[in-house]
């Protein structure tokens, strides 16, 4: 697995929004899968959404499951994550991640990796 970079993260009220951006390259349509995943302080790390490229399936987390939303873009080399309805509890770093082959699962894949801090973005909700 490949941590990529993460870019777009900010500070909202709750009830906002963000999209989040991860600078892809080719891994938008050589991977087995891509997907985000997540950490705050104390608690463990959480897979919310992945995408497997080639058949393009998508998988949500329960606790963001209609709320967010996994895409990506194959001409600009990028993969997103649209956030709709934030609150408190979805703050935390997020991280972006590409499992280069399969197959076997995705998910424990992309969260077994030991993410680097400054590869992540931070997003912050407010009550």
């Amino acid at each position: 697995q490949v941590q990529l970079p993460a870019s777009g993260g900010g500070s909202v009220q709750a009830g906002g929004t963000l999209k989040l951006s991860c600078a892809a390259s080719e891994y938008t349509t050589s991977s087995f899968c891509m997907g985000w995943f997540r950490q705050a302080p104390g608690k463990e790390r959480e897979g919310i959404a992945h995408i497997f490229t080639t058949r393009g399936a998508k998988v949500y987390a329960n606790s963001v499951k209609g709320r967010f939303t996994i895409s990506k873009d194959n001409a600009a080399k990028t993969l997103y994550l649209q956030m709709d309805s934030l609150g408190p509890e979805d703050s935390a770093m997020y991280y972006c991640a590409a499992v280069p082959t399969g197959p076997g699962l995705c998910l424990p894949r992309l969260v077994s990796l030991s993410p680097v801090a400054d590869q992540g973005t931070q997003v912050t909700v407010s009550s």
